[in-house]
């Protein structure tokens, strides 16, 4: 199956006044028709920075797109023109972002900024594009939509927000839907409702989904593969089962072990991840989790690896083998 979405080799950096930051190294992934993609790792690691990137929204200056490639049906996003983006933005390609409450104009009707979309890409007239606005309010749960329509964004409650969020997201059919830690403001119960709800809308229009996060609890519920990023890097790359079975690389390995688990009856504490994450101002010419990895060899302190497939769609960015404690 070809990807619906693919990133190449892409690298982008800030230029500030302390100096570069590496915000993203030579990232790479796909996602497919009816697939989610999970990309998990630690604040910083660049998650939200390479799906900015998709959507053309990083601020220029100081941040830059360096190199790459980011391919939608083939056609490199990265070539055309800010008119030629903004046809695609919204349209064939959605985002839901972080936190709703700021997404939202406040002194705009919730229905006002769902139609905008439909009127500016789907031609739509003010009464079509409300009509539909109500039949996307009513497909996410939102129960009198006719009514809470006319509503503004703070007489809504934040899964409720998010919800809206998510038709405006919708109100075009988009192939790709990208959900930027979508979930992080909300009580546990709302979470689930939030991942049900994505669940079964992207089965049911069959999109690429892109779900950012730093919960492998939500990865494990909603994600059909799943990249690890670290400093700018993704150092493993796998299907959820077997990154789960088979965790490969020594960070992703330490990220699951701090996982807490429902089945364990032993009073251990956590394990945690010692040491901090690099500075991207500075990364370390070697590889960038060295410095806080059990497993580490001389060659890890001199020479970053590359993503190298160890199985049939398994790859990871390590010089050792976890299971034997040896250098590959």
């Amino acid at each position: 199956m070809d990807p619906v979405l693919e990133l190449r080799d892409l690298v982008v950096q800030f230029y500030t006044q302390d100096g570069v930051v590496y915000a993203v190294n030579g990232v790479s992934y796909a996602a497919g028709a009816g697939e989610t993609l999970g990309i998990v790792g630690e604040s910083g690691c660049g998650k939200s920075v390479s799906v900015l990137s998709i959507m053309r929204l990083i601020p220029e200056p100081p941040g830059k797109i360096v190199s790459g490639e980011i391919l939608y049906m083939g056609q490199d996003l990265l070539k055309l023109s800010k008119t030629g983006m903004q046809d695609i933005r919204g349209k064939e390609i959605a985002m839901v972002f972080q936190d709703p409450m700021t997404s939202f104009n406040p002194v705009l009707t919730i229905g006002q900024q769902i139609s905008e979309s439909s009127m500016v890409h789907m031609g739509l007239d003010k009464e079509e594009a409300k009509k539909r606005s109500v039949e996307l309010l009513e497909l996410v749960g939102i129960p009198k939509a006719a009514e809470r329509i006319n509503d503004y964004p703070h007489q809504f409650s934040g899964g409720m927000r998010q919800r809206a969020m998510i038709a405006m997201a919708l109100s075009c059919n988009p192939s790709v839907l990208i959900a930027d830690e979508p979930t992080t403001a909300l009580d546990v119960t709302i979470q689930a409702q939030i991942v049900e709800l994505i669940k079964s809308l992207s089965e049911r229009f069959n999109m690429a989904i892109i779900w950012i996060t730093h919960d492998l609890g939500v990865i494990a519920e909603i994600a059909d593969r799943v990249a690890v990023m670290y400093a700018g890097y993704v150092v493993e790359e796998a299907d959820v089962f077997t990154l789960f079975e088979q965790p490969s690389h020594p960070y992703t390995l330490l990220l699951l072990k701090a996982l807490p688990r429902i089945d364990s009856y032993t009073s251990e504490k956590l394990a945690t991840i010692p040491g901090s994450p690099p500075d991207c101002l500075s990364l370390p010419p070697g590889c960038p989790f060295a410095p806080r990895c059990d497993f580490i060899v001389e060659r890890c302190l001199q020479e970053n690896p590359s993503l190298q497939e160890i199985a049939p769609q398994h790859k990871i960015a390590c010089w050792v083998d976890v299971t034997s404690g040896s250098e590959r």
